[in-house]
């Protein structure tokens, strides 16, 4: 379908004309190409460009902006439930919810963290299960397939979310106030040409930006369909067991989600196995939020301290490699002899 002949309003800026934000777009990259990583939780002051680029996002993929949900959204809106004027003509019609609104597409929570604690369960055991439950006054829908890419976000200025929910998360992002002035000033040229570009019956520049949209979106449709084929092996999946256990995570997700973050890496690189580069360029996104300060409220950015750390275990891990296959090699000689 050609770009100009789609039924296009211009109500956000096209992803591939976001002007910075590199790692929140790899970030929700990896989330759609590999869905059982879990949620993304973006962390990060107001002003952010955080929804212009979750927004922009699920344009590009999903072809609408995402489904938001409100903070003071109710249950019945949430999980649905009858609708009103229907009861009250004596019809009674169900009401789908916001969680099936958002199947087979993206689910946005602004300021998750402001959300109750029992919403927040509900949306994150939906992500987890891929089923969604509902059993209000004479309604009892079990067992309804939902399936949709969770996106929350919150301000840690505001509060933030318990440990148990953060660990729910299976990707965190931190975004901050860009202080490049070359980057700064291209955001500011770019949002000014945005709102003359949109004004325009026609817009080369906003349909040049759908062009290269389109082929971000088979770009990344391709990595996803690819991404359980991607092998993960033992020495890959070793690392990811080194790198929780350096950084005193507990329990298990932390690997796991390392693990599937980097397949969906490698996938989009195009590649058919994981490398150590992959898992540890995605580690602090699968570990900020479930390190032990993070369970104490303590701020969960990730500083050049652990920046060190996970190098440290990254070239621990390969020397200990190289050595064993040192060893492995002069045994084999020493057979032979």
């Amino acid at each position: 379908m050609n770009a100009r002949s789609e039924d296009l309003t211009f109500s956000v800026l096209p992803f591939s004309r976001v002007v910075g934000q590199d790692e929140l777009k790899k970030v929700l990259e990896i989330a759609h190409v590999m869905p059982s990583v879990g949620g993304v939780l973006v962390s990060g002051e107001r002003g952010t460009a955080k929804s212009t680029t979750v927004r922009a996002f699920a344009r590009m993929i999903y072809g609408r902006l995402p489904v938001t949900l409100p903070i003071n959204a109710t249950d019945d809106r949430i999980l649905g439930g009858w609708q009103v004027d229907a009861l009250l003509r004596g019809r009674p019609e169900e009401m789908k919810g916001l969680l099936e609104e958002a199947d087979q597409s993206l689910l946005y929570v602004d300021e998750v963290n402001l959300l109750d604690d029992h919403v927040v369960n509900i949306i994150l055991d939906v992500v987890s299960t891929g089923l969604l439950v509902v059993q209000r006054e004479g309604l009892d829908r079990s067992g309804i397939p939902v399936s949709f890419t969770l996106v929350g976000t919150m301000n840690p200025e505001e509060g933030g979310l318990r440990p148990q929910l953060l660990d729910r998360f299976g990707l965190m992002v931190p975004v901050g106030t860009e202080l490049d002035v070359a980057v700064r000033r291209d955001i500011l040229l770019t949002v000014l040409r945005f709102e003359e570009e949109r004004r325009k019956p026609e817009s080369d520049w906003l349909h040049d930006g759908v062009s290269a949209d389109r082929a971000n979106r088979d770009r990344i449709e391709a990595a996803r369909s690819a991404a359980h084929q991607v092998v993960l092996g033992a020495g890959a999946a070793e690392l990811c067991a080194r790198i929780a256990i350096a950084f005193g995570v507990a329990g298990h997700r932390g690997e796991i989600v390392m693990a599937q973050a980097a397949r969906a890496v490698a996938a989009l690189d195009g590649r058919g196995e994981v490398s150590t580069g992959d898992v540890a360029f995605v580690a602090p996104y699968a570990l900020m939020h479930r390190r032990p300060e993070a369970a104490y409220g303590d701020a969960i950015d990730w500083e050049t301290k652990d920046d060190e750390l996970l190098d440290s275990v990254v070239t621990e891990t390969e020397v200990d490699r190289s050595s064993n296959a040192w060893s492995g090699r002069g045994e084999a000689d020493h057979g032979r002899s």
